[in-house]
C-alpha cells in the first residue's frame, strides 16, 4: 500500500478572524485533490518545540470557516531560535531550532505550512534555510506584510473598528466631547487610516506621519468655532508626536518582540484637554479587532492563500509565501516578507482621498 504524503499545519503569532478558513482551505485541498494526511502543529511553535500536534481529518475542518481564532491554537512567545526557558530572574532563552526541525522530519511530514505574520514568516524563512520544506500564509489584521497588497484578518479588523466609531460618534455628539478611538496596527497606520476614513474620523494620526498635537487642538477648535461641537480622533497604537516617540504599554520580555505598544490614546486626549480646555475622552478597541467571525472578504481571501499554498507545495515551490497582487494570487519570497513592515507610504492616494475632504493627519 502506498504511503501518503503527510504535511503540517501551524499558526503563530497574534489570532485574527480566518485563520480557520486557512486551515480548512489547506487540509480540505491537501485531502481531497493529493490524498494526504494532515496535521495540526498546536501553541505555534510551542508544538514544534515540545512535539505536540494533532491529525487533522476532513470531518475536523468542516464548519470552521465562519469560525474566529484558531483551532490550532497559537503564540506570540514562541520562537525556536530564541526558545524562553524559565521566568523573571531566572528567564534564559536557548536555540531550540534543532529539536523542533527533527520533531517535524521525525513526524514524515514533507512541507510544514506556517499561517502567521512577519515575525512568524521570519522563523518560517529560517527553518526552511537550515533544512525544512516551508510555505508561508501572511495573516496579520495590521496588513504590514511585505509582498502582498492585503492579508486576512484585516478587513474584519476594520470592520469592527469602524463600528466603534460609528458607535462612538452619537455618544461624541450627545456630550459635545472629543473622543479619541485607539486603534492596533503595531507600526503601521493601515488599519487607522481605512478605520478612521469609514467611520469619518475628524483627525486620523498613524505611525507614517508624526503629529503635531498643536495642529490636532487648532483642528478641534476650528470645528468648535463652525458650531461642530465634537471631535472624533482616531490614532493607531504606534503613533508619535513629531520628535518624540511611541507609547509603550508593557515590555514581555520572553517575547522576541518584547515591546507592547499601547496608551497613546489616553496621553493624546490629555494632551487635547490641556491645549483646547475642551472635555476629551479614549476609547481603546484592543483584541475586540482580533476576534469574532471574518467577513466575507477575508473568508474567500483566506480560502485563495490556503489553496494557492498547496499549489506551490505540489509545485514544490518551497520558502515562498502565496500573496496577492493586483486581481491575481502569487508567490512571495518568505526572506523578502520578513524583512520588515509594510508601511503606509505618505502620498498613498487614500491619504490624499481623506485630506480631500478634510481629515486632519496631525502635520
Amino acid at each position: 500500500m502506498k504511503t501518503r504524503k503527510r504535511i503540517a499545519i501551524l499558526t503563530g503569532g497574534g489570532d485574527c478572524p480566518g485563520i480557520n478558513a486557512v486551515i480548512r482551505a489547506v487540509a480540505k485541498k491537501a485531502i481531497l485533490e493529493h490524498g494526504m494526511e494532515v496535521f495540526g502543529i498546536e501553541d505555534g511553535y510551542h508544538g514544534m518545540v515540545n512535539n505536540r500536534y494533532k491529525r487533522l481529518a476532513y470531518d475536523d475542518v468542516s464548519g470552521i470557516l465562519t469560525l474566529g481564532g484558531t483551532i490550532l491554537g497559537t503564540s506570540k512567545i514562541a520562537n525556536p531560535y530564541r526558545y524562553p526557558i524559565g521566568k523573571d530572574k531566572s528567564l534564559e532563552f536557548r536555540d531550540l531550532s534543532k529539536t523542533a526541525i527533527e520533531n517535524i522530519k521525525k513526524l514524515g511530514v514533507v512541507c510544514l505550512v506556517c499561517i502567521g505574520g512577519d515575525g512568524s514568516l521570519g522563523i518560517a524563512h529560517r527553518l526552511h534555510r537550515d533544512g525544512l520544506n516551508v510555505i508561508g500564509v501572511p495573516k496579520t489584521i495590521d496588513n504590514d506584510i511585505r509582498g502582498t497588497d492585503v492579508t486576512f484578518g484585516f478587513d474584519s479588523a476594520v470592520a469592527v473598528a469602524t463600528e466603534g466609531i460609528d458607535r462612538i460618534h452619537t455618544t461624541a455628539q450627545s456630550h459635545h466631547r472629543i473622543m479619541v478611538i485607539e486603534v492596533m496596527g503595531h507600526h503601521s497606520g493601515w488599519l487607522a487610516l481605512y478605520s478612521g476614513i469609514a467611520g469619518g474620523g475628524d483627525i486620523i494620526l498613524i505611525p507614517e506621519i508624526p503629529y503635531d498635537v498643536k495642529v490636532v487642538a487648532k483642528t478641534v477648535k476650528q470645528r468648535a468655532k463652525k458650531g461642530k461641537r465634537f471631535s472624533i480622533v482616531v490614532v493607531a497604537e504606534g503613533a508619535k508626536p513629531k520628535g518624540g516617540e511611541v507609547v509603550i504599554k508593557r515590555i514581555v520580555k520572553e517575547s522576541a518582540d518584547p515591546v507592547r505598544l499601547g496608551g497613546i490614546g489616553f496621553v493624546l486626549a490629555k494632551q487635547i484637554e490641556d491645549e483646547t480646555s475642551l472635555e476629551a475622552r479614549t476609547v481603546v478597541m484592543g483584541h475586540l479587532q482580533r476576534g469574532g467571525s471574518p467577513t466575507p472578504f477575508d473568508r474567500v481571501l483566506a480560502t485563495s492563500l490556503g489553496t494557492k499554498a498547496v499549489e506551490l507545495m505540489e509545485n514544490g515551490e518551497f520558502g515562498y509565501m502565496s500573496a496577492v497582487k493586483g486581481n491575481k494570487l502569487i508567490k512571495f519570497p518568505l526572506d523578502k516578507a520578513a524583512a520588515g513592515p509594510k508601511t503606509v507610504p505618505p502620498a498613498y492616494p487614500l491619504i490624499q482621498s481623506a485630506r480631500s475632504v478634510g481629515t486632519c493627519f496631525g502635520d
